[in-house]
């Protein structure tokens, strides 16, 4: 089965994992969905990420450990919501001055650079802008 728009097939993987409890997700890998795993990661939005071979195919697969807080009755997700911006309809992208803070600074941007994949706010440290990948909160 092909993907349209893998990092939102990716978005929506973590949110209906998050949604019905999951402790971990998975989905087929690429170069760009480690980065936005590894940036999850450092931001503590989840618990951690591993690329492991496939079973029955060639691919390997990105597996995604989600995190959550509290205790059994009262655990709740780190994650409380994701957005794809950027689609391949619609490509959005913004100067170094116009890069977005989301939820006034308690959530984070993810940005493709030409220094790579980061956050908004290394982007605006660094100076450059780039294409909105998503936003997490």
């Amino acid at each position: 089965m092909s993907v349209i728009d893998p990092i939102a097939d990716m978005l929506t993987r973590i949110r209906n994992g998050v949604l019905i409890g999951q402790p971990m997700v998975a989905m087929p890998t690429s170069k760009i969905k480690a980065e936005i795993a590894r940036i999850l990661k450092e931001e503590g939005y989840i618990d951690g990420f591993e690329i492991v071979d496939g079973e029955k195919t060639a691919q390997k697969i990105l597996r995604v450990r989600l995190k959550y807080v509290g205790e059994r009755r009262e655990r709740r997700p780190v994650i409380s919501g994701l957005e794809r911006i950027s689609r391949p309809g619609r490509r959005i992208y913004s100067q170094k001055q116009d890069i977005p803070y989301v939820l006034s600074g308690i959530g984070v941007a993810i940005l493709s650079t030409p220094k790579g994949v980061m956050t908004g706010s290394r982007a605006r440290q660094l100076g450059v802008g780039g294409e909105i990948l998503c936003k997490v909160w």
